[in-house]
């Protein structure tokens, strides 16, 4: 089995070939073999998907007969992301790490969505080390910026780096002490520079120990709303890092940028739920080179190869009695309720995210729920919340529970019509580019005008401050009527958008909550399946690109008017 295996992960390597293993003489001075990280991101509690944790245990076996040192690391968003996490606030997923025999961490935004006393106990039962160079309360580091390897007298250095981001895309108030005053933070500013001056400073420190390498382990990612925390922001303004492994926007392009010196550094992503796992191999002649496994198949590879390890007895234990629980049949769908682009694929041959960008058939479903769970107006839901596609046929109460793993309760607000179109101008501010920020809608319909640069505005913690400029939002339909701006219209959200300042929106901070924690977003979307639709997802929603709630319009008409 463990020979089929290697052979399967031979075929799925991308980007290069794995470079030659070291061969039996002794090298003198220096590294003596060569050594392999292997880095997962974004797992999302996807334990037993694609490659699954069982199947790294033998992965890195294979590197090691073969006469490699290794290392298992994970830039961020393991621990929530399904009920598994959610369930148990995700203990069960350090656990499995720690099972899975991993070496060092760093934290994801949603790894702080249990709230910051979890998280930070949660850090503490790991086997392994938490690192960061920018997490940090009121000034002070809460990790150390870096750890240090060391094989055969070389040192390598991992830094730690997590979006500052985080303070917006986790829940804010976690951050913040009982007068909202933000305490906790990831030295952000408006510029990023404070953030590179912080990965500088523990790069230069790390190089003063002794590392011959170093690797920086992000949680950053390539989306053009991730400036100036963007990784090219962090490679092309330092000097001293080798390889950049990063997460957070669920991408696997492997690219080679300069740093400030005019020096390559490495960018490698490894896409998210283990349907990649990146390799970075550390060669004895001083070579790096980077490759990509990639799993394609509909079944997992612990299924496919019935690996029986450690690991996979592990994942089986924690699993089992919640997987009994959650497998009732709760419906149908006639069509698949997706994230994705139902044809485009990236250049690794992975699906286009577009629910944060654009309406889907998904996208209305989840706001549909919602505005049905508290008959209002009109009801908005962040697609950033929006997890995982429904494919066709039996749904689950797990496949419901995992579009919408957060667990953030639905609340009622009045919400003037200027409000409303402040909201709908945040969500949109990034599109054609992705933002989880960006609002899937019931009740209401809108136009972004792409053609129109955002002119919102923001503090340093990523706040929304305001907007000074032109709408790029216009002809907004409450029903079949213009969005009035002084109207008070009964709108429906979650607490993490209307009450928590969730993805930095900041507009509602003035208006009347009507009603708070009516119901979790993941249970109203159950109850709207079971008792609104029968039971039964149909033809309405068949479209993959919604029902024309949002339309982008790529060129000025000759005529427009604000709305």
């Amino acid at each position: 089995m463990k020979k089929a295996l290697v052979l399967m992960l031979s075929a799925a390597m991308m980007f290069s070939a794995v470079p030659a293993f070291a061969g039996e003489e002794d090298v003198p001075e220096g590294l003596q073999q060569d050594l392999v990280v292997l880095f997962t991101s974004d797992v999302h509690c996807g334990v037993d998907q694609n490659f699954g944790l069982a199947s790294i245990e033998q992965i890195r076996e294979a590197y090691e007969e073969a006469g490699n040192y290794t290392l298992l690391v994970d830039d961020g968003d393991f621990i929530q992301g399904e009920p598994l996490g959610t369930m148990t606030k995700g203990e069960s997923l350090i656990d499995l790490m720690n099972a899975t025999g991993y070496d060092i961490a760093i934290p994801g935004n949603h790894d702080f969505d249990y709230g910051m006393d979890t998280f930070l106990e949660l850090t503490e039962k790991a086997d392994f080390p938490y690192i960061s160079c920018n997490f940090n309360k009121e000034g002070e580091l809460i990790f150390d910026p870096y750890v240090i390897k060391e094989f055969d007298g070389v040192k390598f250095a991992f830094v730690g780096i997590t979006t500052p981001h985080t303070l917006t895309t986790s829940t804010p108030k976690f951050f913040q002490d009982e007068n909202g005053q933000f305490i906790y933070g990831f030295f952000q500013d408006n510029t990023g520079d404070l953030l590179v001056s912080k990965v500088q400073e523990a790069v230069d420190a790390a190089r003063a120990e002794g590392a011959e390498y170093v690797i920086a382990m992000c949680h950053l990612g390539n989306e053009e709303i991730a400036h100036p925390y963007c990784y090219d922001d962090i490679i092309t303004k330092t000097n001293g890092i080798d390889v950049l492994l990063d997460g957070h926007s669920h991408d696997t392009d492997q690219v080679v940028v300069k740093n400030k010196d005019g020096e390559d550094v490495i960018r490698s992503a490894c896409g998210t739920k283990l349907a990649c796992i990146g390799t970075v191999t550390f060669s004895t002649d001083g070579t790096i080179s980077n490759n990509l496994l990639s799993w394609t198949l509909p079944m997992s590879a612990p299924t496919i190869y019935n690996i029986d390890n450690s690991v996979s007895a592990a994942v089986e234990a924690e699993t089992a009695d919640l997987n009994k629980a959650l497998s009732e049949v709760v419906g149908k769908t006639q069509a698949d309720l997706t994230i994705f682009d139902p044809a485009a694929v990236d250049d690794n041959g992975q699906p286009i995210r577009i629910v944060r960008r654009t309406e889907t058939n998904l996208g209305d479903l989840c706001a549909d729920a919602v505005r049905s769970a508290c008959d209002t107006d009109i009801a908005i839901v962040n697609g950033g919340g929006i997890r995982v596609s429904v494919p066709a046929g039996d749904i689950t109460r797990n496949d419901l529970l995992k579009v919408q793993p957060f667990n953030n309760a639905i609340c009622v607000m009045e919400l003037t019509g200027q409000q409303i179109l402040d909201a709908l101008e945040w969500g949109a501010r990034a599109v054609p580019e992705e933002n989880g920020g960006f609002l899937q809608v019931s009740g209401l319909t809108y136009e972004i005008h792409t053609y129109i640069d955002s002119s919102c505005t923001q503090d340093e913690d990523g706040i929304w401050t305001g907007i000074d400029g032109e709408y790029r939002v216009k002809n907004v339909m409450v029903g079949d009527e213009p969005l009035d701006l002084e109207k008070t219209y009964r709108v429906a959200g979650t607490n993490y958008v209307f009450l928590n300042q969730g993805d930095g929106y900041n507009m509602f901070n003035d208006s009347d909550l009507v009603e708070e924690d009516i119901v979790l977003d993941n249970q109203a979307l159950i109850d709207y399946v079971i008792e609104d639709l029968g039971g039964v997802i149909g033809e309405e929603y068949a479209d993959p690109y919604g029902q024309g709630r949002i339309v982008a319009v790529e060129e000025a008409p000759d005529k427009e008017e604000n709305g």
